[in-house]
């Protein structure tokens, strides 16, 4: 067996908001990864030039060897840019294997522990009016289960009316859908401490699925006090980049599921650890995936050998793929297809994701300059998006 040597390395900055990685091997193994900050993609693009001279001549089979010298070669570790260049390389490394070696990744890392994977997608939340016409578009494509932002804008500490408007968006999805569909509610980091208790409070009587976010991942330490104050499961970690920054949150034990993102927190290699690590203080998986379809093909493999995923999110639709979406740069978007609640196990080797390299050199000709909005209370100050 030839050593897989990797002979290069292409970047595809694409519209709406996406960067890809393809490391060719000696052999013509091709392998796709998805390394990309949200508004940061010619930094993290940068990144990836930055460590091609540990990976051009390297042998593509030793996966491990070369996260380890990624993360641990330079002097400063860790971070969402340096994390996330880690991230799309690993992920193109572990499609390589899986295609030299004929099975699909899931294989690689144990074999599966389901057959299919349940699923959930993003609805809006931040204006009432759309928020049923959603859920019902959502539910016709064969979803059980939603998200939702739960606030629009916040002051540090809101007044009674926009306190009041929180629960609005989830008693309507109540009102139609019953106990019958899932609801995940998105604090997105937006509500600081001072008003995450009233919000609970407001939405406790319509069941949310879990919350996320509930403070920003800086300020892990107010969850001390939120997480024995609510029934509701807690949500957290799209905002963690590596094992040790989950380490003292699950030692904590202050939240019921974790979201790490495939994209962000080290690739296949690093969150299928710290699955492993959240399983052994009682903790499930839920993995982030607001970004394009070599994230999801990603997130789900890891989903498909961890006992305690419980549910992947789905970017298909969302309000950022405008214009592009997650199946138009896929050759088989039918690994996507979504049937009563659920994704199929995947069959094919590697990733199991099949790039339209075509479309994708369109979409650079395209490129994009995402950023997110900078939102400002009324009297003037930063609120947090």
């Amino acid at each position: 067996m030839t050593d897989l040597k990797i002979i290069k390395i292409d970047l595809f900055k694409v519209p709406p908001r996406w960067l890809f990685v393809k490391i060719t091997t000696n052999e013509g193994i091709v392998g796709w990864g998805e390394p990309v900050v949200e508004g940061k993609a010619d930094t993290v693009a940068a990144c990836i030039n930055e460590l091609k001279q540990y990976l051009i001549g390297k042998s593509a089979k030793n996966i491990e060897d070369i996260w380890q010298v990624l993360y641990r070669g330079g002097f400063y570790r860790g971070g969402p840019i340096l994390m996330s260049a880690i991230s799309g390389i690993d992920q193109a490394l572990w499609d390589i294997k899986g295609k030299q070696l004929g099975v699909p990744v899931y294989e690689l890392l144990g074999g599966a522990v389901r057959h299919k994977m349940k699923m959930y997608c993003w609805i809006g939340g931040d204006n009432p009016e759309v928020v049923l016409e959603q859920a019902h578009e959502k539910v016709k494509a064969g979803y059980t289960a939603v998200k939702m932002n739960a606030t629009g804008s916040m002051d540090w500490i809101s007044s009674l009316k926009d306190i009041k408007k929180v629960s609005h968006n989830i008693k309507l999805l109540r009102e139609e859908f019953g106990d019958q569909l899932d609801i995940g509610l998105d604090f997105h980091g937006r509500v600081h401490k001072g008003m995450v208790k009233k919000l609970i409070d407001e939405l406790t009587p319509y069941e949310p699925m879990f919350i996320e976010e509930p403070v920003l991942s800086e300020n892990n330490d107010a969850l001390k006090h939120i997480y024995p104050y609510t029934n509701i499961p807690i949500a957290t970690g799209e905002r963690m980049f590596s094992r040790w920054d989950f380490k003292q949150l699950l030692n904590e034990g202050v939240v019921d599921i974790i979201q790490p993102d495939l994209s962000h927190a080290g690739g296949i290699s690093e969150v299928r650890r710290i699955a492993s690590m959240a399983e052994a203080y009682d903790i499930s998986l839920a993995p982030h995936c607001p970004l394009g379809p070599i994230s999801l093909a990603s997130a789900l493999h890891v989903d498909f050998v961890s006992s305690n995923a419980i549910i992947q999110e789905s970017s298909l639709g969302i309000h950022y793929n405008k214009g592009f979406d997650i199946l138009d740069y896929v050759l088989n978007p039918e690994v996507f297809n979504v049937k009563n609640g659920y994704i199929d196990l995947f069959k094919k080797p590697g990733l199991g994701v099949e790039i339209d390299e075509e479309k994708l050199k369109e979409g650079v000709k395209i490129g994009h300059n995402w950023s997110n909005p900078i939102w400002r209370g009324e009297d003037g100050n930063f609120n947090e998006w």
